[in-house]
């Protein structure tokens, strides 16, 4: 018999009767007998203390609407959030990079203005001279002050392409020449500039002027490169230029990174770190592959804060509610995992930072993310400076006066916060959190979106359902037919693509993942599956991706738990018996992507699961990945009612059928009526002996699936008569924690979390 691990032993402590409002003692569910533990069952994530959380130190703003002095700009900017220009001084779109002079002021330099060159001649390239009057704990105004700038320059003619203002002597520099996006400071005070539009690097002096002419990197142009040849076809996509550049510590040598893939790269995921030596004015031919956690991700900023080391901020272009991924990253460049890419570790998820002192909430009422609980939820997070002492300084670009993250239809102002990676204990958790296809209750479920939530609502694992496309890719769905859940219907192009199938003996029609390949399923958007119980969600109708396994993989692997952990990963392969009958059987390939994000021993958080037995025998002789065997209320599994085997569910869940289940599975994954069963009202009853004897046969023992909706609680813990409304579920919850689960999966995380650790009810 393989060794068990126990995902989380409970003790017997009882939730108390006050936890069954309605309950009547004779129905009340008994607390377990107290069984020995087997000494192989051991909690595999034991409390760590000394977790980082990020808390939110200093806040300051300036005004979206704020002009410096100059002439009009913004003539021909997109009209947005209420404002039009042209504006009657020069306005400042949010800080795209960010210095500090360590004496409390701060170099700060906008982009090229309005984001395009047609739209950005009037405006004028500047850096500014800030000096934030923070908003601490302890008061403060909260404001950014302008104190100078300034401008950049061409009077010695080394740019040779056309410039807006070339026929005067001082060239002043426009958006319509250069997309300044990241800058660094050498040692001799002049600074370093990163370029969209070729993408060039720019050297020009503490007063801004033009030093030597702009380097290109070779091989690689924008479309918007002034020296693209008639007929050239770039190599970069546009606005996918340097957008962060990071400089040695001795001067020597940049790291300039691209924002974006290159247009033949194939896999759209990865962006290219260049190294340039200063000295030589050249690139070195020195460069290193860093993975976005999804292809539509680009890379913000970057530090580098030791020999190797680099912080990279990556975003997605999402913002508010709708915002993924606003990470820091620390990369290291001497180190490569699996598929050739420097590693990288979170440093900190800026759409979860802890506000004790509710900072920001009284300048702010009502923004979005200006909380106890704050979030920076900007499209263009492009600024990180580390302060020491662990502390980093973030900002925005607001795209002016297009983004309105904080406050619909409301541009945003330019934000500065400083933030404390801070040393906390964390709570130990009674049982294991599993978030059921991500943190599907407030978000389309099987999205990066949905799964990124749950980690910030501390679920210990996410839960990709997984299924094949044509071309032999696993991805991320509740099933392999997919109207339900993307936009798959209203796609006229997929029309043809209806049709109807068998699948595990149902006759089913609609559109299926094996009839797409994954670029074909990448076109299609994610809708809310539960629209008539989760109507909230319909809003992000249309934003997310279907993710593939592996960038699910990636996400769980490059975040942390609340407490501190690697989250794990929980992958279902649905309908194994239905995938291999069509040549396209998943569990090789399930293996070598677990592989190849580094996954493989017992000891990582991973644990393959699934409703058929066959597979997870096949997977018990060829892997050390801990496996569940999953187990529903009816029914009885496909793959032996294929066989003619005539076992069923219940006969699975027998004394005698756990222990041989425990032959090759290390957890009972339960449907929750067969641990505590419902009278014909739909009352919670007495625990079965399910979970008692699993234990016996050392096995761990999770539950499935909480949820949140009145429908589908137990009667005693429904609030109102509305099947869509929220009820009890921490009640609920407690119940099962009581009988002696191990770990349960659901749709709402933060609830069960809160639940598992016993910090007292989340009212909805």
């Amino acid at each position: 018999m393989r060794m068990r691990i126990l995902t989380a032993c409970l003790t017997a402590a009882a939730v108390g009767a006050t936890l069954l409002p309605g309950l009547p003692a004779a129905a009340a569910p008994a607390a377990p007998a107290a069984a020995p533990t087997p000494a192989s069952l051991t909690r595999i994530h034991p409390v760590r203390a000394g977790v980082t959380t990020p808390v939110l130190l200093k806040r300051a703003t300036l005004s979206a609407d704020f002009q410096a002095e100059g002439p009009p700009s913004g003539a021909l900017a997109t009209p947005a959030n209420g404002r039009q220009g042209p504006f009657p001084g020069q306005v400042i779109p949010g800080f795209s990079a960010v210095i500090s002079n360590r004496d409390g002021t701060f170099w700060a330099m906008p982009d090229n203005g309005f984001g395009a060159k047609t739209n950005s001649a009037d405006f004028l390239l500047r850096l500014y001279l800030v000096k934030p009057d923070w908003e601490t704990a302890g008061g403060g105004a909260g404001k950014i002050e302008i104190l100078r700038y300034i401008s950049l320059h061409d009077p010695d003619r080394h740019i040779s392409f056309n410039l807006v203002n070339g026929a005067t002597a001082e060239r002043l520099l426009t958006g319509a020449d250069l997309d300044i996006e990241s800058v660094v400071r050498a040692k001799d005070g002049s600074f370093w500039i990163g370029d969209e539009f070729g993408p060039f690097l720019i050297h020009v002096s503490p007063t801004g002027r033009v030093l030597s002419s702009p380097v290109g990197l070779p091989g690689v142009k924008s479309p918007q490169n002034p020296t693209l040849a008639a007929g050239e076809a770039p190599t970069l996509p546009q606005s996918r230029g340097f957008e962060a550049l990071a400089a040695a510590r001795n001067g020597r040598h940049l790291y300039a990174i691209v924002e974006g893939a290159l247009v033949n790269e194939p896999d759209k995921r990865r962006r290219e770190i260049h190294e340039f030596d200063v000295r030589r004015n050249r690139y070195t031919g020195r460069t290193w592959a860093y993975q976005t956690d999804e292809a539509r991700n680009v890379v913000g900023d970057a530090y580098l804060v030791a020999a190797g080391q680099l912080l990279v901020v990556e975003r997605d272009d999402f913002e508010g509610a709708e915002a993924v991924t606003k990470r820091v990253y620390r990369v290291n460049l001497r180190r490569r995992d699996a598929e050739g890419f420097v590693t990288k570790r979170l440093v900190v998820d800026l759409l979860k930072i802890a506000n004790p002192s509710g900072i920001g909430m009284a300048a702010s009422p009502g923004a979005y993310g200006v909380d106890r609980a704050f979030s920076f939820p900007f499209q263009s997070v492009e600024t990180v400076v580390p302060l020491g002492d662990n502390k980093l300084l973030i900002a925005n670009d607001n795209n002016y006066p297009g983004n309105d993250g904080r406050y619909r239809g409301r541009p945003d102002d330019t934000e500065m916060i400083v933030i404390d990676l801070r040393k906390l204990t964390a709570s130990e958790a009674r049982a294991t959190v599993i978030a059921h296809r991500g943190a599907s209750s407030y978000r389309p479920e099987h999205t990066l979106a949905a799964y990124a939530l749950a980690i910030r609502q501390c679920a210990d694992y996410i839960e990709p359902d997984v299924v094949s496309t044509k071309d032999g890719v696993l991805v991320a769905r509740h099933e392999n037919e997919i109207s339900g859940t993307t936009d798959v219907s209203t796609r006229t192009e997929f029309a043809s693509r209806r049709t109807t199938k068998v699948i595990d003996a149902i006759p089913t029609t609609g559109w299926f993942t094996e009839d797409f390949t994954l670029a074909e399923l990448k076109t299609l958007r994610a809708v809310e599956r539960l629209p008539q119980l989760r109507p909230q969600n319909k809003a992000f109708d249309g934003l997310y991706e279907v993710p593939t396994l592996d960038e699910v993989a990636d996400l769980a692997r490059h975040s942390r738990t609340c407490a501190g952990r690697q989250v794990g990963i929980y992958p279902e392969t649905k309908h194994p018996t239905y995938f291999s009958s069509i040549d396209l059987p998943m569990e090789h390939r399930l293996l070598s992507v677990l592989r190849s994000d580094g996954f493989g021993r017992r000891s990582d958080p991973v644990v393959i699961q699934s409703f058929e037995t066959s597979n997870l025998k096949w997977l018990n002789r060829r892997t050390n990945i801990r496996l569940a065997q999953l187990v529903n209320c009816t029914g009885a599994p496909y793959d032996l009612v294929a066989a003619g085997d005539p076992r069923t569910y219940a006969d699975l869940v027998t004394r005698a059928g756990l222990r041989r289940m425990s032959r090759y599975a290390d957890s009972l994954g339960a449907c929750k009526d067969v641990l505590i069963p419902r009278d014909s009202a739909g009352r919670l009853l007495a625990p079965t002996e399910v979970i008692d004897d699993a234990h016996r046969a050392g096995m761990s023992v999770v539950a499935w699936t909480f949820r949140r909706e009145n429908t589908f609680l137990p009667l005693q813990f429904r609030r109102g008569t509305d099947p869509a409304a929220p009820g009890d579920l921490y009640g609920e919850i407690a119940v099962f924690l009581t009988a002696g689960i191990d770990g349960l999966f659901s749709d709402n995380p933060d609830i069960a979390a809160q639940a598992a650790r016993g910090e007292g009810e989340v009212l909805a």
